[in-house]
């Protein structure tokens, strides 16, 4: 017997007429995939999970919405963009694939719940080291604090100023830049100091 919600009841009843058999369907596969499964609203609209989020189904004033949850991982079906989900713009029953690929991805998506699978994060973009202008070397030589502070920031703090003072457009704007730099650097500051508690 399938885990049901009255709420996800209530999401369908008050859909556009277009939407209820649209949403009644895609329910009903999904349960059809894994009887375990379990509804629940998240972000006001049906969700399904077992182990995790398994896939969510919306309602719009002209179109329904169905997506497996990292569903881009298990399977293109060339709608991903169109709307929310896998499937583009879903206006009727014939706007879904065949049954079986909506069964099979649901029962994919709960098999990799169930092995613990966990969304591959994406790689951190390296970024290019800045190089030290020559004026805010020479500046910093000359005092001492300011050197150290900056010398013992991490990376990023490092990287603030040194994007702030490479940006300047003008070599005015540069150049005040690097003395009020300097001049932060030796009172320990960071870049941003205004900005944190």
């Amino acid at each position: 017997m399938p885990k049901t919600d009255p709420r996800v009841d209530a999401y369908i009843a008050k859909a556009a007429p277009f939407a209820r058999p649209i949403l009644a369907h895609l329910r009903a596969l999904v349960h059809r995939a894994d009887p375990a499964i379990e509804e629940t609203m998240k972000w006001g609209m049906p969700f399904f999970e077992r182990e995790g989020i398994v896939c969510h189904l919306a309602a719009f004033k002209a179109h329904c919405a169905f997506g497996v949850w990292r569903g881009g991982q298990l399977a293109k079906t060339g709608k991903e963009g169109e709307a929310m989900g896998q499937f583009g713009r879903i206006a009727t029953l014939g706007d879904l694939p065949p049954d079986a690929t909506i069964v099979a991805l649901a029962k994919k998506a709960v098999a990799r719940n169930l092995a613990g699978e966990k969304a591959a994060r994406p790689l951190k973009r390296v970024k290019e080291p800045i190089p030290m202008p020559a004026q805010l070397a020479g500046a910093l030589a000359k005092n001492r604090a300011a050197r150290t502070t900056f010398d013992d920031f991490p990376p990023g703090q490092q990287r603030e100023y040194l994007e702030w003072i490479t940006e300047a457009k003008s070599e005015a704007t540069r150049d005040k830049r690097i003395a009020t730099a300097v001049e932060w650097l030796a009172e320990g500051k960071t870049r941003m100091w205004k900005y944190r508690k």
